[in-house]
C-alpha cells in the first residue's frame, strides 16, 4: 500500500534551491517513502526544537535532508522541509513551519 506525498506549500521554494539533479533525487526517495514511510529516523528533540512526530532521511550522500511526517489515519506523508545539511537550517525551517501550521489549524 502506497502513502500519498504531501507538501507545505514552501517546500516548493525549498526545490527550487536545490537544482534540478538534486530535485530529481528527492523525488526517487519520495518514491520509496511513499512506499516505505518509516524509512526515516525519528527526530524528536534536535537542539531544543521538537520535531516530535517528524522523521529525517538523507539524500546526496548527506548532503540533504527531508523532513516529514507520517499521517497513517489520512495515508498520507506530509513533507514539511527539505534543505542541505548546513547548520541544522533544514530542522529551523521544519519547526518554524511546523508552528504555523498548529497555529492555524
Amino acid at each position: 500500500m502506497s502513502y500519498e506525498i504531501v507538501f507545505a506549500k514552501e517546500v516548493e521554494d525549498d526545490l527550487r534551491k536545490l537544482g534540478h539533479v538534486i530535485t530529481q533525487k528527492v523525488f526517487k526517495k519520495l518514491i520509496q517513502i511513499a512506499e516505505n514511510p518509516i524509512l526515516g529516523e525519528d527526530l524528536g528533540n534536535k537542539a531544543n526544537m521538537d520535531l516530535t512526530g517528524y522523521r529525517r532521511v538523507y539524500i546526496d550522500k548527506k548532503r540533504v535532508k527531508i523532513v516529514y511526517k507520517i499521517i497513517n489515519e489520512k495515508l498520507q506523508v506530509f513533507v514539511i522541509a527539505i534543505g542541505k545539511r548546513d547548520d541544522m537550517n533544514v530542522y529551523k525551517t521544519a519547526t518554524l513551519r511546523s508552528a504555523e501550521i498548529t497555529d492555524n489549524k
